[in-house]
């Protein structure tokens, strides 16, 4: 299924089984197999937290590695069984297991502490959830190493299931949700069963299957039979919710909150549905608490401006211009569930109709992407809390927010100002700020790439109460243009009239605080060395924002206690967990069966494969974060990257064997990979940057021209080098009795598994062109481990 883990065995002798049934069992379990691990990042990043939804990638790889170890160990009693019984039994036990690992999902609370029973737990969710991948790649491997002389057609197949799973993962999540996504596997795992079925009593029982599962699915349309139980290790009651709905971006639930209602993403994040008659807002409650809240600062300086809301959620924001006296209100909200489902659909009487007013108007896409297709001007940008903390399908640390927050972003909202405009950012602020802090510092890198020398007269910021360990908001009013007096004044008589505000920074008076000493300093970067946090700016190589830990704190006794932003940072914690369950799960499950077995097989030809697949998902994972910001979000990325990878490097895998006849040649794909590599290393992050903008089809079009050339080149090192291996003078390398490429097959699953954690530790460490340049890395290591492909081993 995986275009970096891809089956050869010797030669095998023609078998009976009719064509298309091969090729359809084939294409349906990879189909149901690569369903299952993009709904299970949808699933974890809500159940558990989105640090976790990470794991199903290394799940995945692991579980279809070891199935093609143990089906080497396991060789001589499978024999015994013929391929489409095996098959087809394979596949309906499969079946049922998914169906076990969802309520295991779903019904194990998995606290966000780090202790040891976390921990435990933690483990044993991975090693259950990895088990129906663990029994397709046991699949894979003897269809493929019975099958050999049709190896071509079978991984197109394989292949072609693969994509096509790509493309249904996003409407499936639309349509029908997360846990039916995930029966919607079981349903296509139960049905390859049935096309693989020799006998009328396993096809029966594969059908009976098939209509069990479809018929839960039915019964849980509305997700009331099987849904979140637990979320984030707490038990969510059923009695708070109204309304709950999934698609590929988040799980979004309208709960009941005292005499109000709350939109809540992904069991977490939660923004307030404004319920207030604008005509009647002077002198009530919602004025006094809207007024008083920090972000209402723009709203003092600029009341009759025009807004640019990025984010609305629930209209707080929308209402407090409106009611301030702005004429054009412009929101730009990335969830359709939020903007359409909810404000402007189900609760549209309840908001009093505020998103469907003559002067707001309501765009669903993500911030950046609107911005640089519009060319209108705005007086205030605004960003108040924008983080769902949902990394969706697409692993952790891929949240869209992180790209709202760079000091590109910056530029850009900037750039979209009217001349006097400002941007007004809310973030979460502590006794020893970080967040709000970090936010000043890349708007002052970004005016600095505008010509602004000094922007210290640039700068407002103010928060709701004295700062605390617990966190509270804090608003970053930043111009391009000095604050005047008048202006000042205006924020001061707000001071005075909501006592619960607090100056943090005024150009006249910038007391004593990091504030005033970043501001004053005027070079945030060398600010940041010596501050107790990381509050560097960041860009988009780099575009992690909430991480602020610096690399001593993340171990340590204060890292992880205290502040909201203690479960942003406890991602940090978590990759080196998943790094660590990883690799024990690669020693336990790849290497040492493989290893207790006596061989005199070199190590050193083998490292290729390493290199091969370290190279190969390190590029995959890189330019998954890279694409968030292109195609909008980082369920669009992983789909869209993944299916062109997959697809094109099948396409180069089949014609590998075409195109380069003889082992010397090798060298020559592996040549074309760096070179591509390097290309883009120098140039993607300028032509995404430049094409951002367009509609969003063309943008789909331009992704596919900038990687299905490269996904071709990349299919084809690790086909050509097994031939290679196969063909060498090793002992037995005719046959395959050396068992060399199980110990190819083995390396390679290891290092693709080991790669998606490092690569994200490379890429928050060292940024993305960094994690690109260790995959040309790989890839040159490659090119220098391929001659001892062909020689005798010591």
């Amino acid at each position: 299924m995986s275009a970096t883990i891809q089956p050869a065995m010797p030669v095998s002798s023609p078998t009976q089984i009719p064509e298309r049934t091969i090729l359809a069992g084939l294409a349906l379990t990879s189909f149901a197999a690569l369903l299952l691990e993009l709904a299970l990042t949808r699933l974890f990043s809500v159940v558990l937290f989105y640090h976790f939804a990470f794991l199903a990638i290394s799940i995945a790889l692991l579980g279809l590695g070891a199935g093609g170890v143990f089906a080497y160990l396991l060789k001589r009693r499978l024999k015994r069984v013929p391929t489409r019984t095996l098959a087809a039994r394979l596949c309906m036990i499969n079946s049922v297991l998914v169906l076990l690992v969802l309520e295991t999902v779903l019904h194990v609370p998995v606290a966000l502490t780090v202790t040891g029973k976390n921990f435990l737990h933690l483990s044993a969710l991975y090693l259950a959830a990895a088990v129906p991948f663990f029994l397709a790649g046991l699949l894979f491997s003897i269809v493929f190493a019975r099958e050999t002389w049709r190896v071509s057609r079978l991984y197109g197949a394989d292949l072609s299931g693969g994509a096509l799973a790509c493309l249904a993962v996003v409407p499936l999540l639309n349509w029908v949700g997360g846990p039916n996504t995930i029966l919607t596997a079981a349903v296509m795992m139960a049905a390859a069963g049935a096309v693989w079925a020799a006998s009328s009593t396993e096809r029966k029982v594969a059908v009976g299957l098939v209509i069990a599962l479809i018929v839960v699915i039915g019964a849980n349309y509305s997700n009331r039979l099987i849904d979140v139980v637990y979320a984030k290790g707490i038990f969510r009651d059923p009695a708070w919710v109204e309304f709950a709905r999934w698609n590929a971006l988040s799980r979004v639930e309208v709960d009941r909150q005292g005499e109000g209602k709350a939109i809540v993403i992904d069991a977490d994040a939660s923004t307030y549905i404004m319920n207030c008659d604008v005509k009647h807002w002077h002198d009530t409650e919602w004025e006094s608490d809207l007024m008083s809240a920090p972000p209402a600062l723009a709203n003092v300086l600029r009341p009759r401006g025009d807004f640019a809301i990025i984010g609305p959620g629930g209209g707080v924001d929308v209402l407090r211009a409106v009611a301030n006296g702005s004429p054009s209100v412009t929101g730009i909200e990335i969830n359709p569930i939020i903007a359409n489902t909810i404000m402007r659909g189900r609760y549209a009487d309840y908001a009093l109709h505020l998103y469907e007013r003559p002067d707001v108007h309501i765009h669903v896409t993500d911030g950046r992407s609107y911005l640089r297709s519009t060319l209108q001007q705005f007086d205030v940008v605004q960003m108040t809390l924008v983080d769902t903390w949902a990394s969706t399908a697409a692993g952790a640390f891929a949240l869209s927010e992180n790209n709202l927050y760079t000091v590109e972003a910056f530029r850009e909202y900037f750039q979209h100002l009217k001349p006097d405009g400002m941007i007004a950012i809310t973030r979460w602020e502590f006794r020893q700020p970080r967040e709000a802090l970090r936010v000043v510092a890349v708007a002052m890198e970004a005016l600095h790439s505008l010509g602004i020398a000094d922007p210290a007269q640039n700068f407002i910021v103010a928060s709701e109460g004295p700062l605390d360990e617990d966190g509270i908001p804090v608003v970053v009013l930043a111009k391009k243009t000095a604050f005047t007096e008048k202006e000042e004044s205006a924020v001061q008589a707000h001071f005075d009239e909501y006592d619960q505000l607090n100056p943090l920074y005024l150009p006249s008076d910038p007391g004593n605080s990091p504030f005033a000493d970043l501001i004053a300093s005027n070079d945030p970067y060398r600010f940041a060395q010596n501050y107790a946090y990381n509050v560097a700016p960041v860009t988009d190589n780099a575009p992690f924002f909430f991480f602020t830990l610096k690399a001593g704190q993340i171990l340590g006794p204060e890292g992880l206690r205290n502040g909201i932003d203690w479960k942003v940072n406890l991602g940090v914690l978590v990759l080196l967990l998943v790094l660590a369950i990883s690799l024990v799960a690669v020693l336990a499950f790849l290497i040492l069966p493989l290893a207790l077995k006596a061989t005199r097989q070199s190590p050193i030809p083998l490292l290729y494969f390493v290199a091969v697949g370290l190279g190969y998902i390190l590029v995959e994972i890189a330019f998954i974060q890279r694409f968030v910001l292109f195609l909008g979000h980082p369920t669009y990325a992983l789909t869209v990257v993944i299916f062109l990878l997959m697809l094109s490097s099948g396409a180069g895998s089949l014609l590998s064997r075409r195109w380069l006849p003889r082992a010397e040649l090798a060298w020559v794909p592996l040549v074309l990979v760096v070179v591509a590599l390097l290309a883009h290393v120098f140039f993607l992050p300028h032509v995404l940057a430049a094409w951002v903008g367009f509609r969003f089809s063309y943008r789909l079009l331009i992704s596919g021209t900038l990687l299905a050339p490269l996904g071709f080149v990349m299919g084809m090192p690790f086909p050509s080098g097994l031939r290679a291996l196969v063909r060498s003078h090793l002992p037995g390398g005719a046959t395959g009795e050396n068992h060399a490429v199980e110990w190819a097959w083995a390396m390679n699953a290891a290092a693709s598994v080991l790669g998606s954690v490092l690569a994200m530790v490379i890429a928050i460490q060292f940024g993305l062109n960094a994690t690109l340049a260790c995959g040309v890395a790989a890839y040159l290591l490659a090119l220098v481990l391929l001659p001892a492909l062909r020689q005798q081993p010591v």
